[in-house]
């Protein structure tokens, strides 16, 4: 979500304006995500990150530490969300094997979201 805002933020450029909405459209959606995912954590009698230093150190994706271009910022979401469906995808199939529906259920939900985000991402990266 960080990542997303930032390139937000920061996309200059031709594409500015349908990465700078598209975007904004993104890391609004992840952060309702992050408060659904976190909830369900608690449902299952887990403790939810406390910080962000908690969020980064259980994270699979990088932090971004550069000013990527425009293209290079649609690269990068890609990737990441690509990453993201794909993990997802394992970790409703683990939740199917345990028989927990409510977390697969949220799992195939959110990896639809970042399946779509990596489709919308793509066509802007054709422009």
């Amino acid at each position: 979500m960080i990542k997303t805002q930032g390139y937000h933020w920061n996309v200059v450029g031709p594409l500015f304006v349908p990465i700078h909405e598209m975007t904004e459209r993104l890391y609004r959606d992840l952060f309702e995500a992050i408060d659904a995912l976190a909830e369900r954590i608690r449902a299952l009698g887990q403790i939810a990150p406390l910080s962000v230093t908690d969020m980064i150190s259980q994270a699979h994706l990088t932090e971004e530490e550069t000013i990527r271009d425009a293209h290079g910022m649609i690269e990068q979401l890609i990737h990441d969300n690509e990453s993201l469906a794909r993990r997802l995808r394992e970790t409703a199939a683990l939740a199917s094997r345990h028989g927990d529906g409510a977390t697969e259920d949220l799992m195939n939900a959110r990896m639809a979201k970042h399946e779509e985000a990596v489709w919308m991402l793509k066509a802007i990266a054709t422009s």
